[in-house]
């Protein structure tokens, strides 16, 4: 009878999983830029600007200087900010949210853990820093002292690339990332602690399908290298090394519900190594970065 249910269970999955899109939704690429700034060889992250929508916020990935950069649309760096006493153990991911007093911060995803081996995990915030004019020397700055976050998950250690902040709630939320596709998606408490580590809440459980594209293995098509919300909160992306999957996000419904529902299956230009995603403010656009040089600054656009 076990066995049955088991069967049962295993078809059902399967049947899940032959609903995600293989067929993409027709869409426009275009290579905006080469970043031309050669010490940011990993970008890891990507981010649009708070205070000015033609800047976007990178980071190189574990190794790195514990600094991040921001770049525009010409692909010039604009700004080097260290983080003030900061370690880069494995920074996967920056996005855009707000401090305490609402004005806009970055929160720095160190959520690497290729050997699942880490007790905690942690999230630097600091307040978005200022901007240097158009053909100014950019010089290295140094950060306000960050806000710290340590989280652990409920159920035992992952690995992860993504970090995403709800535009409309602030809240924190990690997708996890693993060679088989299976991934989850986990929220920080309402109530944030910087006195104690804080526990994950799981939202959902997602399987990234394999897929076969030219150029990347099947398996490529399901790890998750990165992920955001639209700035209006009505959408969500996740990138993979072979496609971009976006939900449409209804305010009356859950998110958790919502991420039963399969996603749009979006194939931009292949690139390297696609380990960077965010929203223009048209809430439509998409942009990505890659790791390895030259690194590419690519935008996105869904026909029609």
């Amino acid at each position: 009878m076990k066995a049955f249910f088991l069967l049962i269970l295993c078809a059902a999955h399967a049947c899940a999983q032959t609903a995600w899109p293989e067929k993409p939704v027709p869409s426009t690429s275009e290579r905006v830029a080469i970043l031309d700034d050669k010490r940011i060889k990993e970008s890891s992250g990507l981010c649009l600007s708070g205070r000015d929508p033609s800047i976007f916020w990178t980071l190189n990935d574990s190794g790195g200087e514990p600094c991040v950069f921001a770049i525009d649309r010409n692909g010039k760096t604009r700004a080097k900010v260290r983080v003030r006493d900061a370690a880069n153990f494995d920074w996967e991911d920056i996005a855009l949210g707000k401090d305490e007093k609402g004005g806009p911060a970055l929160f720095i995803g160190d959520i690497g853990d290729n050997f699942q081996m880490r007790p905690t995990i942690q999230i630097y915030q600091i307040p978005e820093p200022q901007i240097s004019e158009p053909g100014k020397v950019v010089e290295e700055t140094i950060s306000a002292t960050p806000v710290i976050w340590r989280v652990s998950y409920p159920d035992g250690k992952h690995n992860a690339e993504s970090l995403l902040v709800h535009p409309l709630t602030n809240r924190l939320h990690i997708l996890t990332k693993s060679e088989e596709g299976r991934s989850a998606l986990y929220i920080f408490p309402q109530l944030m602690r910087m006195d104690a580590s804080m526990t994950l809440e799981k939202v959902a459980d997602i399987t990234f399908p394999k897929l076969i594209r030219a150029g990347k293995r099947p398996h490529d098509n399901c790890m998750t290298t990165a992920a955001g919300f639209s700035p209006d909160g009505t959408r969500m992306v996740v990138a993979t090394y072979s496609s971009l999957y976006e939900w449409k996000l209804p305010p009356e419904q859950p998110l958790a519900d919502t991420l039963k529902q399969p996603p749009a299956r979006i194939e931009p230009e292949l690139l390297r190594q696609v380990e960077g995603v965010c929203y223009e403010g048209d809430n439509l656009t998409l942009w990505l970065t890659s790791e390895h040089l030259p690194a590419p600054l690519l935008r996105v656009r869904r026909d029609g």
